[in-house]
């Protein structure tokens, strides 16, 4: 499938090849040329099975957040700045010790697990 772009002194031109090899320029005949060549190259007829592959990631699987990393996440906080989106000014977040920590530490390995952030802070 080739794309080509014909420049004239008033407007510049699309055209595409159809399957026959034949230049279209009309902008729905390329539309449904784009949706039938992409619908041919990424779904797969005719497979009776599908394998499942081993996948392989850039990155290397991570341990889960530890609290003495959290902690340390919070003492970096900068006071006097203004509250995010969740109106949590930093200040009470580092004031609110040892329980506040524990809590924001499981809120955190819950997204962490479950690779989503809750309805909530949507």
């Amino acid at each position: 499938m080739t794309l080509r772009r014909v420049t004239t002194l008033e407007r510049i031109v699309v055209v595409v090849k159809d399957e026959k090899g034949d230049l279209v320029a009309n902008i729905y005949i390329i539309f449904a040329r784009w949706r039938n060549y992409f619908s041919q190259l990424l779904n797969v007829h005719g497979v009776k099975e599908v394998r499942q592959t081993e996948m392989h990631t850039a990155e290397p699987l991570m341990p889960e957040p530890s609290t003495s990393e959290v902690q340390l996440a919070i003492e970096k906080l900068k006071s006097c700045k203004s509250p995010g989106v969740d109106q949590i000014p930093a200040e009470l977040i580092k004031e609110g010790g040892r329980i506040i920590r524990n809590e924001i530490h499981k809120l955190i390995i819950s997204i962490w697990n479950k690779e989503e952030l809750p309805e909530e802070s949507i």
